[in-house]
């Protein structure tokens, strides 16, 4: 059997042996809307949880407007969307100078954007006149907020903290431990300091820190509680499909719009498994999601859900941009294997990048791990990753396994998620 899977800009064919039983793990196919912009025009029309966007432009009266936007590792239609919300934001308060908006790309501790790359997510042509910033977890003016009753210190870039009109897009995403990335998320973490991010993302130790939980999840619920803070006025929220359509758009209050957008998300990429199996092969779904190691986790982390205690997994990853964080690679470099790496993270306490080479040895020391990627294999070493042959490593555990194993193929593994029949 051939199977086709996103790696990169391209798509690899893996031949699975005949022996093998095997069934594909999608997600489920919906309607996606003709025209991106009519759909914001009709959501900024209908929003949720308060007013329409003209009437709430017109109350708040801004002298400063502030628009966060994700980095490229999320897949988003943002070129559209901005050109579209700043027409209506022009049309709704005529008085307002285009350099009076500033554009904040929240990258939270991803490295900042470079100029090239800047230009593909705010084009200038899109932006003309208005200010375009990239965030710097580490070297941005801040402002400061408080802390939430879980202990977060809420410091937020100030061109954005110090606007008088807050909104932020985003994508409502299956996320391995906040439940469903979007609401706050885009500003609270994309536009956030290290102090913040890492002491959130310290919550994802508890039971309910786990993908599709929304309540009783504390780094979700902590989230939420920072963007009330940060006093967010309108969230955009796309939900995306596996070839990065739009099949949702909302806007509204942030906790609303991301709670309405996450049924939508769920029915998309949550599938239900009768029985877990013996083999998982896994794509992260092709650029961006598998853009850097960093970002290829997520996929790894999800597919081994529908794997057995034992089982082996094969992770498809390009990894174009390599690692992705390098205080990730420095810190799991140090050790020689994972399971150091899990005594070590337990004595050190969370601490981000760090964060990822325990989320990695989590995965590598209850399952047997290949990758196919483009990363050079002594990186890949050093991360306690082993690089494979994809047709070989698959034909040596189907003919190695006594009986006929199960395999899944799970096509879109950074946003495919599992639960029990």
């Amino acid at each position: 059997m051939n199977i086709e899977l996103k790696y990169g800009d391209r798509q690899h064919v893996l031949r699975i042996p005949q022996k093998a039983e095997v069934s594909i793990l999608r997600p489920t196919e919906m309607w996606t809307p003709r025209s991106i912009g009519d759909a914001l025009e009709n959501a900024l029309e209908n929003p949720l949880g308060c007013e329409n966007f003209d009437k709430l432009a017109c109350h708040v009266a801004p002298k400063r407007v502030a628009i966060a936007v994700p980095d490229e590792t999320r897949p988003m239609p943002v070129r559209t969307i901005l050109a579209t919300l700043l027409k209506r934001i022009y049309s709704a308060l005529p008085n307002l100078k285009p350099s009076a908006l500033t554009i904040v790309i929240g990258a939270g501790l991803h490295p900042p954007a470079g100029r090239k790359a800047q230009e593909r997510i705010a084009p200038p042509e899109v932006t003309t006149g208005c200010r375009v910033v990239q965030h710097d977890a580490l070297r941005a003016s801040m402002v400061d907020f408080g802390v939430t009753k879980r202990g977060t210190p809420v410091r937020i870039n100030a061109d954005f903290a110090e606007a008088d009109l807050k909104i932020v897009i985003g994508q409502i995403d299956p996320h391995q431990f906040v439940g469903f990335t979007g609401g706050a998320k885009g500003a609270v973490i994309g536009c956030g300091a290290v102090e913040s991010i890492e002491h959130n993302h310290g919550l994802m130790f508890d039971e309910k820190a786990k993908v599709g939980c929304l309540d009783g999840n504390p780094v979700r619920e902590d989230m939420n509680e920072a963007g009330d803070m940060v006093k967010i006025d309108m969230a955009i929220n796309v939900v995306l499909d596996a070839d990065n359509n739009v099949v949702r758009l909302l806007t509204g209050e942030p906790v609303t719009v991301l709670k309405e957008g996450a049924k939508t998300c769920a029915a998309l990429y949550g599938v239900s498994l009768e029985h877990k199996y013996d083999i998982v092969i896994a794509s992260c779904g092709g650029h961006p999601k598998d853009i850097s190691l960093y970002q290829a986790q997520k996929g790894l982390n999800l597919a081994s859900q529908a794997l057995k205690q034992g089982g082996k997994i094969l992770l498809f990853a390009s990894c174009s941009q390599g690692v992705g964080d390098d205080t990730y690679f420095d810190y799991v470099s140090q050790f020689a294997t994972p399971e150091e790496v899990l005594e070590d993270f337990k004595k050190l306490g969370f601490k981000m990048g760090a964060h990822k080479a325990f989320l990695f040895a989590r995965t590598l020391t209850q399952y047997d791990v290949a990758m196919v990627s483009d990363l050079d294999t002594g990186i890949m070493n050093k991360c306690h990753l082993r690089a494979a042959d994809p047709d070989v490593i698959i034909r040596q555990w189907v003919d190695g396994f006594g009986g006929r194993p199960r395999v899944a193929v799970v096509p879109n593994a950074n946003t495919t998620y599992f639960y029990p029949k």
